[in-house]
């Protein structure tokens, strides 16, 4: 019990620091992972037993797995698989098969194994890593129909390959028609089953999640995951091996039901199958013996070869035909194929089976598909970005400007910057404003701007910086910090009532302004919209030795707001810790019943009307 308990812990606390090292390095985890486990393992250090965790290794392996492919399905976005679904049905189906197929002749012609181990092998490699693609498509900015093609693909056809290689593996240890006949007959029932499962498991859940006070605030993850697994083990009770294609599929509808704990709940899940997926590696990594892996020899590189080169190219080909792929597109989703966690348990889980039914060849095949993971994880890793460079099927720069709030200075801010050249998206919860933005022209997304969903349809992947414009100073806030975690947006800006706030979030406007008060000024025709230039004084006039804080602030600095800098060929919102420059031209918002007191203080501050000076030089 001592060997199984501290096999179980280094192996979980190697899987997180591992990720870790990998995070910071920008290489794909799997490589620092299963270095890892060889290094720990029985090969090497012998701090990591997996034997030592008898069956009960397999049992943590298929509940890993159950979650890891919940989360996948959570992040595909429904609307983008219903746009690509002709390539995505194809490449999970047929290309299934047809990698299936290359990969058995490839092991029986090269490694000269007979043709039920060769199959074997062919159905454990059909698939990809939804846990190595995604990072990976997530650092490579692709295009999004590049991108959900191959994000849908990792997490489909993996409960896919996974019932197709039991199949292969029972018809291996009872070689006849009829176990083939019933294998077949199974395998329809476990798919069909399974989506059963998957539709109404996710549903129920996301039902569930939806209905305010039915689940207690804080108990959402954890109800979450409880029934993730409940579903997983009921739905292989009623049917065997059916549960590994249900959760991919709850977690599709749960992640396009839009629940109220929606963030919450795939932060949870993210960080839940980041531990799992370290933890599997590392054991099943010592799980394998170097030895086995150096035995496969050439043979095995060449079978790793023939996987990447030959065999995808032409599943990829047959697969995308008449999609709306381009031919360069095409090429990468051909280039990349990683396999990944699932490969990996069900070779491992084969592996056993073999043993305790007396067939040779399962070490064999568990080193094979070890290579054949860490041979194309390997590859993508490192060279798929620079291929789409080469090919161009990355996202342009970061370009556009999202912002949150658009009646008022939100929309006034939105048009300045798009006069400076700007891109600009517009999100907001109030169909009444977004058809005012969309009269103005401008592209608008209705949603939750806290929710990824509504994210990832405005493409926060384009986004260069985030501004925060409603009267909610908490909502601001949150707005910009959920872009930069989530959508890694370099700049956040949000507007603040208040000048004594403790935030890390950079200030809009050089003065803390009351929002919804100009708003309504606004929507009044309360105001109007000058350009000031500003003039370097000699001796400028006197700042007070204090500045008042909180609502005296805000009243006393509601006159105008300085909008937005024009200085030289560039343009920029003013924040708070903007310094004027000579010649910098000044945007100004300025209330009409103050006008004279507006102008006497902006005249105070180094500003002169635009137009009684003659333009500024270019810098």
């Amino acid at each position: 019990m001592h060997v199984a308990i501290s096999t179980f812990v280094i192996a979980l606390a190697a899987g997180v620091l591992g990720q870790s090292i990998a995070k910071h390095l920008r290489i794909p985890g799997i490589v620092i992972l299963l270095g890892l486990g060889v290094g720990l393992g029985p090969d090497g250090l012998s701090w990591v037993e997996p034997q030592a965790l008898g069956t009960g290794l397999f049992d943590i392996v298929e509940l890993a797995v159950a979650v890891i492919l919940f989360e996948g399905g959570m992040n595909l976005e429904l609307s983008r698989l219903q746009r690509s679904q002709r390539a995505i049905r194809r490449l999970v189906t047929w290309g299934a098969i047809v990698t299936g197929i290359g990969a058995t002749v490839a092991a029986h012609e090269l490694l000269g194994w007979s043709w039920l181990l060769a199959a074997m092998f062919g159905s454990l490699v059909t698939v990809t890593g939804p846990t190595v693609v995604g990072p990976l498509v997530g650092e490579l900015r692709l295009r999004p129909r590049v991108a959900t093609v191959l994000e849908a693909e990792g997490v489909l056809i993996d409960p896919i390959g996974a019932i197709l290689a039991v199949l292969v593996l029972e018809v291996a240890l009872a070689p006849d028609t009829d176990t083939l006949a019933i294998g077949g007959r199974a395998v329809l029932m476990q798919l069909g089953f399974g989506a059963f499962m998957g539709l109404a498991g996710g549903v129920l859940l996301g039902g569930l999640l939806r209905v305010k006070r039915l689940v207690p605030d804080g108990y959402e993850n954890i109800v979450a995951l409880a029934s993730v697994l409940l579903l997983f083990v009921a739905s292989n009770m009623v049917v065997p091996h059916s549960g590994i294609l249900a959760v991919p599929i709850a977690g599709v509808v749960v992640g396009n039901a839009g629940s109220r704990v929606d963030r919450d709940l795939r932060e949870f899940k993210d960080q839940l199958s980041v531990l799992l997926i370290g933890l599997l590696f590392v054991l099943l990594a010592a799980d394998v013996r170097m030895a086995e892996i150096q035995s496969l020899g050439a043979a095995g590189a060449l079978t790793v070869a023939a996987l990447v080169f030959v065999v995808r190219p032409i599943n990829v080909a047959l697969c995308t035909a008449g999609s709306d792929l381009t031919v360069r597109e095409r090429m990468l989703v051909a280039w990349v194929a990683p396999r990944g966690i699932v490969a990996a348990a069900v070779a491992s889980i084969s592996a056993v089976g073999m043993a305790d039914h007396g067939m040779a060849g399962g070490d064999a095949l568990r080193a094979m598909v070890f290579l054949t993971i860490a041979g194309t994880v390997v590859l993508a890793g490192f060279t798929a970005k620079p291929l789409a460079v080469l090919l161009g099927v990355r996202l342009p720069g970061r370009d556009t400007v999202g912002i949150l709030g658009i009646p008022g200075l939100g929309l006034m801010l939105g048009e300045a910057l798009r006069d400076a050249g700007q891109t600009i998206v517009f999100l907001d919860a109030n169909p009444q404003h977004c058809r005012q933005a969309e009269d103005a022209g401008f592209n608008v997304v209705f949603g939750n701007a806290l929710q990824d969903r509504t994210l990832q349809r405005a493409r926060f992947e384009l986004v260069g910086t985030t501004i925060g414009v409603t009267g909610n100073d908490a909502l601001n806030r949150s707005f910009v910090t959920t872009a930069a975690e989530h959508f890694n947006v370099p700049r956040g800006l949000a507007a603040q009532r208040r000048d004594d706030v403790d935030s890390e979030v950079e200030g809009l406007f050089k003065r803390p302004h009351d929002v919804e008060r100009w708003d309504v000024r606004i929507r009044h025709d309360m105001v109007v919209k000058e350009e000031w230039q500003f003039v370097a004084e000699p001796e400028p006039a006197p700042e007070p030795e204090s500045e008042p804080t909180g609502m005296t602030a805000v009243r006393s600095g509601e006159r105008f707001v300085l909008l937005f800098v024009t200085r030289g060929k560039r343009g920029f919102p003013t924040t708070r810790s903007y310094e004027p420059k000579a010649g910098d031209l000044v945007t100004v918002v300025i209330h009409t019943q103050e006008l004279e007191e507006a102008h006497a203080e902006l005249r105070e501050r180094g500003f002169e009307p635009a137009s009684e000076k003659p333009p500024a030089q270019a810098e």
